[in-house]
């Protein structure tokens, strides 16, 4: 696999106006593949003060108190989809805003291998509010979904912080 440097990627909210920030969300993806060149994402299909939306996004959630990077990015996995995984590498930092919510996001995003897939340990909310479900996909196809969702306010935010790194995590695993 090929080295290079962590990325960092700053974004602005340019979907719903700047009001004002009050918290930060320190968060932990992954850009997840399998030995046959497959990625996986989790689908979202949500309909709250975003709007009505069906998303593709990178699995993981916030870091809980104390604890490390690795553990929270495992622990996410684990419970988003099931999977044991090595992480491969750091791939680096997005910042962005959901101005609608007033909060800074700092994701943290990691390239990692799955090793075993199991038993997803979804939360209500994840499974009654935003119907989550596991999406399996090539890169092309991957690409082609966060275009495809990025006809929603909450998509382009959400392809705007993540092709970059879906790209840069290609570049990885070529090498």
């Amino acid at each position: 696999m090929r080295s290079m440097p962590e990325i960092r990627i700053e974004l602005q909210d340019t979907e719903w106006p700047l009001t004002w920030t009050d918290h930060d969300r320190e968060i932990v993806r992954a850009i997840v593949v399998d030995d046959a060149g497959n990625y996986y994402f989790v689908r979202a299909v949500r309909e709250d003060e975003f709007g009505a939306a069906t998303l593709i996004e990178t699995s993981g959630g916030g870091v809980e108190p104390g604890e490390d990077l690795n553990a929270a990015i495992r622990r996410e996995l684990r419970e988003e989809l099931g999977a044991e995984v090595d992480i491969l590498a750091r791939i680096g930092v997005v910042s962005d805003y959901y101005n609608l919510i007033h909060r800074h996001n700092i994701n943290h995003y990691f390239l990692c291998r799955v090793q075993a897939l199991g038993k997803r340990h979804l939360t209500e909310d994840e499974l009654d509010k935003y119907h989550l479900s596991t999406l399996k996909l090539g890169y092309d196809a991957a690409v082609a979904e966060y275009e495809r969702c990025a006809c929603t306010r909450l998509g382009r935010l959400i392809a705007n912080r993540e092709l970059p790194i879906l790209k840069r995590a290609k570049l990885l695993l070529e090498e």
